[in-house]
């Protein structure tokens, strides 16, 4: 028996060591110690660590790498990127749209991130955003699950032809509905958005992915609408809020109540941590909030909670390379999620977790699943983390579509090794 692909010698995230992995057709079929068989390409992982690729739950691609156009976001603040983009979205062009996306997707697949959430504004009435990503959407299906979210920026009601773009969008193939009510004018109008949104997609049968309560303002609870009308239309298990952030402001009282709603309507929650800890608090001087949702106490009430990278070198953030460990380690710092255990969370935070909530099917390195994973510089998820691992192979479908050579440092130093491996530097776990 014959296999396109053998990696051997790898350590998993579940903590099973020594494994080999083969792969055919475009799938694994076997995860167990001592495969001897024939491979047209084998790699051996030493000990490193194998693991299912990144995902990011939570991106605004149809924005990304447009830092600096049509001006420079000089205060930092989301209300100015928000007014930017406004400013951008009149000169923006499909062919802009689609060379930027997938100049990032490039960095993406270098960066071991093959699965990709994007909210994209309809409320552009050209609809440039979504033209130019539906394409990018079919040019990167073999490397990039990339899905789409119909995104009115501006508001469902506050922006004139906001839910006329949507269904449109909705019908030129976008997957996913979104939403924005803590950006309508009033609180109510904001609960209505929620509803209506919710409604539209029950009656498509689509997931819901909604920008809820990004501000420090505790009396910002869209998420317990968005808990509600997920059980009304019984769209458990398809409902995402994103952000969350008014929640680091509640208090624990509400926070109590809250949590169990929740949970208990299987609404998929997604904080982004590079951004969420760069825009809110911005009134605050000191003591400054955080900023990062609750995401300890959602993770006690089981509620599924996934990371995303949201912004890479766009209107709202200078910053970001596609890196989903930079993410993770941003994330469990904020939270002070510093056990092992916790640390370990962080990474399925940007890998299982995102999976579920964006309903991936064939994730995973298990006997059946779909042959796509990263070998990393690192011999366990903690260690991936700490160190922004290295991604040595990236694997698509069994074959190798990316590679980087291992960081290694020489010394020039007496009496000290002439190498530094920074993969090898081991905790004493006794």
């Amino acid at each position: 028996m014959s296999f396109d692909l053998i990696v051997k010698n790898a350590n998993l995230p579940n903590g099973a060591t020594g494994v080999d992995i083969a792969c055919r057709n475009g799938i694994i079929e076997a995860v167990e110690a001592g495969i001897s068989a024939d491979a047209e390409r084998v790699i051996d992982a030493e000990g490193k660590l194998v693991s299912p690729p990144f995902i990011d739950s939570h991106f605004h691609m149809d924005a990304t790498l447009s830092l600096g156009l049509p001006r420079m976001n000089r205060s930092g603040t989301l209300l100015e990127g928000i007014a930017l983009w406004g400013e951008l979205k009149e000169i923006l062009t499909v062919e802009a749209v689609i060379e930027r996306a997938l100049k990032y997707c490039d960095l993406a697949v270098s960066q071991g991130l093959l699965a990709i959430r994007t909210h994209v504004d309809v409320c552009d009435d050209r609809l440039t955003g979504v033209k130019g990503l539906l394409e990018v959407r079919e040019k990167v299906r073999d490397y990039i699950d990339l899905q789409l979210v119909a995104f009115p920026q501006d508001g469902l009601y506050r922006s004139a032809n906001a839910e006329k773009n949507l269904l449109k969008a909705l019908d030129m193939g976008v997957d996913i509905v979104g939403g924005i009510p803590h950006f309508e004018r009033t609180m109510d109008d904001g609960a209505r958005s929620v509803a209506r949104l919710c409604e539209i997609a029950a009656e498509r049968g689509l997931m819901v992915d909604m920008h809820c309560d990004e501000t420090d303002d505790p009396m910002s609870r869209h998420i317990e609408t968005l808990a509600f009308e997920t059980q009304r239309l019984r769209l458990q298990g398809r409902v995402a809020g994103s952000h969350l952030t008014s929640m680091h402001s509640m208090d624990n009282y509400y926070v109590s109540k809250l949590l169990p709603l929740i949970a208990e309507a299987g609404v998929h929650a997604i904080a982004n941590p590079l951004i969420n800890i760069t825009l809110q608090g911005r009134h605050d001087t000191y003591p400054r909030r955080r900023g990062q949702t609750r995401v300890p106490e959602l993770r006690s009430y089981g509620v599924n909670v996934a990371f995303g990278h949201d912004c890479v070198m766009d209107p709202w953030y200078s910053m970001g390379s596609a890196d989903m460990l930079e993410v993770a380690s941003m994330g469990l710092h904020v939270a002070q999620m510093t056990s092992r255990d916790d640390i370990r969370y962080c990474y399925e935070c940007v890998t299982s977790h995102p999976a579920k909530a964006m309903g991936l099917e064939g994730y995973g390195i298990e006997k059946g699943c779909k042959a796509d994973f990263v070998v990393l510089q690192a011999r366990d998820t903690i260690e991936a983390i700490r160190l922004k691992a290295t991604r040595l192979n990236v694997v698509k479908s069994g074959r190798v579509i990316a590679s980087t050579p291992a960081r290694q440092t020489e010394l020039s130093l007496q009496d000290r090794p002439s190498m530094v491996d920074p993969s090898s530097y081991a905790p004493n776990e006794n």
